[in-house]
């Protein structure tokens, strides 16, 4: 915990992006580390965490996580939990809560506001288009003798 939060101090002091940095830890070593670069490479994706488990997938060479632990500096946004899940680590650590971001000027609550609203009334109204035809890439996948599962 105390890279991920070193990570995201040096971050700051740099001027490279916000204060968020994330260690992934596997047997006890750390496999990857990143900091928060949304500003620095343009990239609204390019989270602490998010960063932090492409490296250490990439270095793995898997696209699951488990036996690692993941460390944050911060309880991590819905997109960063989101991509958490997808990536199965054993454990997550956070230091700060969402409530310190927020008050810190990172406010996530509109994004848990808007998740159960009906498509046509979030604050970016959303709409399914050709659902019938999109349902050919599932019924594709489910045939597929040699598919990856994950």
């Amino acid at each position: 915990m105390g890279r991920a939060i070193e990570l995201a101090i040096e971050n700051v002091r740099s001027s490279r992006g916000g204060p968020f940095g994330a260690v992934v830890v596997k047997d006890g070593e750390i496999v990857a580390e990143a900091a928060n670069s949304v500003t620095a490479l343009n990239d609204p994706t390019a989270h602490a965490e998010i960063l932090a488990i492409r490296n250490a997938c990439a270095k793995l060479s898997t696209f699951e996580l488990q036996g690692c632990e993941l460390y944050t500096s911060c309880e991590p946004c819905p997109m960063c939990l989101g991509a958490i899940y997808w990536a199965r680590p054993a454990a997550v650590y956070f230091g700060s809560t969402a409530a310190d971001a927020s008050r810190a000027g990172f406010d996530d609550s509109l994004i848990y506001r808007e998740i159960p609203k009906p498509y046509s009334a979030r604050k970016i109204p959303m709409q399914q288009l050709m659902g019938d035809e999109a349902q050919e890439a599932f019924r594709t996948w489910m045939l597929q003798p040699n598919k990856i599962l994950y």
